[in-house]
């Protein structure tokens, strides 16, 4: 088991698959690293040395936002919404759905914190 980025990756998968489950790194993403690095299509985890996951935990550092930055940056966004008091701001600060969704019947679990 093998950690990057602060993603725990399963030894037995491919390492265009495993790099898929961090944050911020899609299939294509994973695919660019890959290739950049040299690595083959049909290794896996648990064949890479350390040189290998130290490179690629590196690259992706370098080029993409992953993991607690792009969580940090969300939240961001949300305060921001909430500080200038916009729509969307106050529907996330009332914890209601903010994309013109039915509240009337639909939407019980967060109109739950409301009722309480």
């Amino acid at each position: 088991m093998s950690y990057i980025s602060g993603a725990r990756l399963v030894a037995d998968e491919q390492v265009r698959i495993a790099s898929t489950k961090m944050d911020g790194i899609g299939p294509k993403k994973a695919i660019q690293v890959r290739y950049r690095l040299g690595i083959s299509g049909n290794i896996k985890i648990k064949e890479l040395n350390k040189y290998q996951i130290d490179q690629i935990e590196q690259m992706i550092g370098q080029d993409h936002v992953v993991h607690w930055e792009l969580k940090r940056g969300e939240r961001a966004d949300i305060e921001r919404l909430i500080s200038i008091s916009c729509y969307r701001g106050i529907r996330h600060q009332d914890g209601l759905p903010l994309r013109g969704q039915r509240t009337h019947t639909n939407a019980r679990t967060c109109r739950k914190l409301i009722r309480k």
